[in-house]
């Protein structure tokens, strides 16, 4: 033990090991948002060494006529090293459900300028909202929302380089990458398609590489302007552009890979006690015909979503604490077209209604409960039922 004290002392005094400060939760301030790397980033202007921070989620969900399931959903580390006045690195080590260890962002940033950063690594892809800011204590609801894990595949990373900044006197952010993409299909290495990762209700989701041992034989760019100019409103434009990877005994037979055009559009408002939210994501694939059927998955041609969310802070403007009651509706489906003699899967026509309450007892904690209704495009079919409770902190 003696020994652990004295190397956790002498490692705290050599790295200037402090934690990231608390600030107020951006939520109430679109124009000024910022997420986790992004504070990290900030948070080092005038700290040389390891700034450390972290969020973390613990849940229960109940599903209407289930047991209910309690989950430690997520718990993340995060860690950033300045090295001098213009480069820095941030990784995030995530743990979820416990027992699965996950790196959702390492990155390695050189600032050429006030207004230009060089970036390379693993990074979070640009498109919508969630995916950039899926901090418990950022959003309204104990799960994130459900167009978020179906068509925009949160957490959305891959490996890449590009460049991001921001000209205040415009009042623009912008990013620009080059990414590797999902991948597509799997192979027996003899030149055979043996199946496929992507399609059905989940949409793009199986194909997330997360940089795991990636592979790469197409170039992908996304890119994505935020405009804050106006008092309270913040509006985005994203963009993802290119093709699936596949493996390379594969690589020339038609069906291994598809094409991706995703374009995203968000906005948020905050105006006193109340906050409202919304985005649109169209995403386009090709020679998804071609893929169904080589790999006998059921992929559709396009995928289209959107939501919109309300919500207002009940306790008065002054106080300390906000307890948020908020309304979130979605529609979204990964059948919106589909290609050749695949028929549309009316049960991926999804729409779903969320009430609840978040109740933030400090900035960087807070404690949420929601009702869900969930519903689908199948004639007669049930309506899904869910109650939710979650505890969420970021420092």
């Amino acid at each position: 033990m003696k020994v652990f004290l004295t190397f956790a002392i002498a490692v705290a005094t050599t790295f200037s090991f402090s934690a990231q400060n608390t600030q107020k939760d951006s939520i109430n301030n679109p124009n000024n948002q910022v997420n986790t790397a992004q504070r990290i980033l900030n948070g080092n202007i005038n700290t040389k060494g390891v700034t450390v921070g972290g969020y973390g989620e613990l849940t229960y969900n109940r599903k209407e006529n289930n047991n209910a399931e309690l989950d430690v959903q997520r718990l993340v580390l995060l860690f950033g090293y300045k090295f001098d006045d213009r480069t820095q690195f941030i990784t995030e080590v995530e743990f979820e459900h416990v027992n699965e260890v996950y790196v959702e962002q390492a990155f390695l940033q050189y600032s050429v300028s006030d207004n230009v950063n060089l970036r390379a690594g693993l990074m979070l892809v640009p498109m919508g909202i969630i995916n950039e800011y899926h901090e418990p204590t950022t959003f309204n609801g104990v799960e994130r929302p459900s167009i978020d894990g179906a068509i925009i595949p949160t957490t959305w990373r891959e490996l890449g380089l590009g460049v991001s900044g921001r000209y205040n006197e415009a009042s623009l952010r912008y990013q620009a990458y080059i990414f590797n993409g999902f991948s597509s299909t799997t192979s027996d290495g003899n030149g055979n398609i043996t199946g496929g990762k992507i399609g059905g209700s989940n949409g793009l989701r199986g194909g997330r590489q997360k940089g795991a041992k990636s592979t790469m034989n197409n170039v992908n760019f996304s890119g994505k302007l935020d405009y804050y100019g106006l008092p309270g409103l913040r509006l985005g434009l994203s963009g993802y552009f290119g093709r699936t990877q596949s493996p390379a005994d594969v690589e020339d037979i038609d069906g291994a890979d598809v094409g991706l055009a995703m374009i995203g559009l968000d906005a948020r408002y905050a105006y006193q006690r109340f906050t409202a939210r919304g985005q649109f994501i169209h995403g386009s694939l090709s020679d998804t015909e071609a893929y169904n059927t080589a790999t006998g998955a059921n992929l559709g041609s396009a995928l289209q979503g959107y939501y919109l969310e309300a919500a207002y802070n009940l306790l008065p403007q002054n106080k300390r604490q906000q307890l948020f009651g908020f309304v979130r509706y979605e529609d979204f489906n990964t059948h919106a077209s589909v290609a050749g003699n695949l028929v549309k899967d009316l049960s991926y026509d999804r729409q779903e209604w969320t009430l609840g309450l978040s109740y933030k007892i400090a900035p960087g904690a807070v404690v949420k409960g929601d009702y869900q209704f969930k519903n689908n495009a199948v004639a007669g079919s049930a309506s899904v039922n869910q109650l939710n409770f979650g505890i969420g902190v970021w420092f």
